[in-house]
Formats: structure tokens, sequence, C-alpha cells
């Protein structure tokens, strides 16, 4: 995708000012401001009406530049030389000296960052001279927003500017891994732990429903479309939208469908949009056929669970 360097000229001007923009990333969009400003992380908070206590991931675009606010381990080089930049998220000890606010980590001893992929927001982070902190677009416990129209339904013009830069390709959020001690998933995400084992030789655990809020993702209810909805469904009721992760011979005005050959990537990619076509279609409820609960699999489990929690 081509860099449009006057929309990224538009974008830093109000970054520098301590206003928020919303940036793409290859997992979902985020809603950025400076990593390093009170006022701006307390904007993100505001208008994502999100807790105090859920911590924020900060994009970086450089190591030397992280390496000013975080202790980096054995473990980090060998994930970050193999999978960055890309969908994985690390929790990091903070340093002291770190100039990063108080409001991104909730006064925490600790840092969840990435390197994003995706070439705009890339080619801001060059332009900027600081770190972004920039939760997913949306409102909190709501579907992330995978483009610049889900942004604007969401937000309307509570945010001054979007950053264009197409649907997102992977329409997950990234992979947390904790690796302050023994390696541990935090969330689920676009990048499968498989990769994360491989790479490091060694166990890694997994933690997604820790009653103390370590890393964002790990809310009881997220990920919802606003409507109920019924997991590992057999049947599916005339007045709900079901779902499906590949298209059936049965074509349905309420059925909808992941994907059209029943890859978990592409069903993976469509999810959230998928769910907010479904809202816009008025049904009260949603039926979800079972999903196999392996690689990507098990993250779709994860969001529909989460989200399947509203009342």
């Amino acid at each position: 995708m081509k860099i449009n360097l006057v929309n990224i000229k538009k974008a830093k001007k109000l970054l520098d000012k301590g206003d928020c923009v919303a940036v793409p990333t290859e997992t979902v969009y985020g809603l950025a401001g400076n990593a390093y400003s009170d006022n701006a992380s307390k904007k993100i908070f505001i208008l994502k009406k999100r807790p105090k206590y859920n911590p924020l991931i900060v994009h970086y675009r450089y190591i030397r530049c992280l390496k000013k606010d975080c202790e980096l381990n054995h473990d980090f080089f060998k994930l970050y030389k193999k999978l960055c930049p890309g969908p994985v998220t690390f929790v990091l000890n903070l340093k002291k000296d770190s100039r990063i606010s108080r409001f991104v980590t909730n006064n925490k001893s600790s840092l969840a960052i990435r390197f994003p992929k995706h070439p705009v927001i890339r080619g801001l982070l060059k332009k900027i001279e600081y770190p972004l902190a920039a939760p997913s677009a949306n409102l909190t416990t709501r579907l992330s927003a995978v483009s610049s129209a889900d942004v604007k339904e969401d937000f309307g013009k509570k945010i001054k500017y979007i950053l264009e830069g197409g649907k997102s390709s992977l329409g997950l959020e990234s992979t947390i891994i904790d690796l302050r001690n023994k390696p541990t998933i935090l969330r689920l995400g676009a990048l499968e732990i498989s990769s994360l084992k491989k790479i490091l030789k060694k166990k890694v655990l997994i933690d997604l429903n820790s009653k103390k809020v370590q890393a964002p993702g790990q809310l009881k209810l997220h990920y919802s479309p606003g409507l109920p909805i019924r997991l590992n469904a057999k049947n599916i009721g005339d007045n709900e939208a079901g779902l499906f992760l590949k298209k059936t011979k049965k074509l349905r005005k309420n059925y909808f469908y992941l994907s059209k050959s029943g890859s978990l990537n592409q069903a993976a990619k469509n999810l959230y949009s998928t769910l907010r076509k479904i809202k816009k279609s008025k049904y009260k409820s949603i039926a979800v056929e079972k999903i196999p609960n392996f690689g990507l699999g098990k993250t779709i489990n994860d969001r529909l669970i989460r989200a399947s929690r509203y009342q």
C-alpha cells in the first residue's frame, strides 16, 4: 500500500498537539496518542470509555526507542528477530526512568508493546519522536474496528482524524505474551501460539482469564456486537442470524458466512465485519455453529465466548 505523506503529516500535527487520531494496523485500527503524554493518554480512555485499570499497548518502530523504556531479555530478542514487525505484543518490565505516561500502564511496572507491520502506521512512527499508545479504535466491550468506516461508525466526529489504511489484513488483535518471567500467553490473537513455542523452544503457559487484568483483552465481556450470542448452535431460529464458518448449500436471508471454503484465516479476517453486518441487519440475536477449536479457531472462539456474555 502506498503511503500518503500528506495524510501522515496531518496525523502527526494532531498527535504533536496531544490529540488522538485513529490509525491502521495489520490487526485492527487503533486509537492513538503520544504514549509520553498524560493528557493524550487520558483522552484515549475517555474516548473509548475504557476503565482506567485496563492498560494500553504502546507501538514502536525502532528497537532503539524501546530500549529507553523497557528491560529487554533473551526471550524477547529471539521472538523479535523472527516475528517483528508483526501481530505479537510483548509484556516487559518498565524502566524506572521511562517517560511512558503512568496513565498508559495504570501505574504498573510493566508495559505491553509491539512493532506493527502496516506500512501506514510505520510511516507515521518514523516521523514522530515518541511511541504511540494505541488500543483498538472502538468503544470498550464492543467490536474492534477493521476499517476507517468502522471507526466512524463508533466515534463519529469525536475523533479529529482517521488515517486511512484500507481494511486490516488480519482482522484480529495481536497475540499477547508476557516475557517478564516464564513466557505466558495473556491474550490469544492473530499469531498462533505454536509459532511462539517453536521459536522459544520451551513451555509457554496460558493465562487468559486472570482475576487481575494484566493486559488488554482480558475483560470477561469484550468484542460484543451488542446482541445476545448463542454458541455451538445446531439449529437457527427464523428470527435470529445464523453465523457459519463455511458457506453452506442452504442459502437463507438470515445466514451469514465467515469464509467460502472453511478457512480459519479468512474467517478470522471476516469475523468483526460480519458481526457488524448482522447488527446492522436488525436481528435481535446471533446463533453460531460450532467453530473448530484449533489454530486461529481458538482465537475466534475466545472472541465469541467473551462477546456472548452480553446481556
